[in-house]
């Protein structure tokens, strides 16, 4: 299941949220669903830095949650169900049923109290209720690789 997610994930053209990128706290995830975790990247934005869509899609919440704004994006055709991002805290310049496209500005980092003490951007992926690293939309994550070890003797 992972794979497919993965696989799902590396298909769309994606680009950074907030331009330049800095990630401050990258994804951790929880080791059972309700355990601690960083269920997304925190991505540096002081208040008032444009947000933008990190992918195409349509704007399907544009609101308030627990008092901050939240603004998620489902991207289409990308699995079942659709992949969705999130980002918070934010003020969105879009309503709820617009069609965006990656790196168009969707909303505005907002001035709210934050765990990130000069402000952040909250930038997460899920589909359904699974959480995935938003990162993985960029491409970023380099192939695993065996290297050599050198200096170390084989057992046997």
């Amino acid at each position: 299941m992972y794979r497919a997610l993965l696989l799902a994930a590396l298909t769309v053209a994606a680009t950074w949220p907030v331009i330049p990128p800095a990630v401050i706290h990258p994804w951790a995830p929880p080791a059972t669903p309700y355990g601690p975790g960083h269920r997304g990247v925190d991505l540096a934005a002081p208040p008032g830095t444009p947000v933008r869509a990190a992918a195409a899609g349509r704007v399907t919440f544009a609101g308030q949650v627990a008092g901050q704004g939240v603004l998620t994006i489902t991207l289409p055709d990308t699995t079942s169900p659709p992949l969705r991002t999130t980002y918070e805290p934010v003020r969105a310049l879009v309503s709820e049923g617009t069609e965006v496209t990656a790196g168009q500005v969707v909303a505005t980092s907002a001035d709210t109290p934050s765990h990130c003490m000069e402000g952040c951007l909250h930038w997460g992926l899920l589909r359904g209720d699974v959480y995935l690293n938003p990162l993985l939309l960029l491409h970023r994550g380099a192939p695993s690789r065996l290297l050599p070890v050198v200096g170390v003797v084989e057992p046997g």
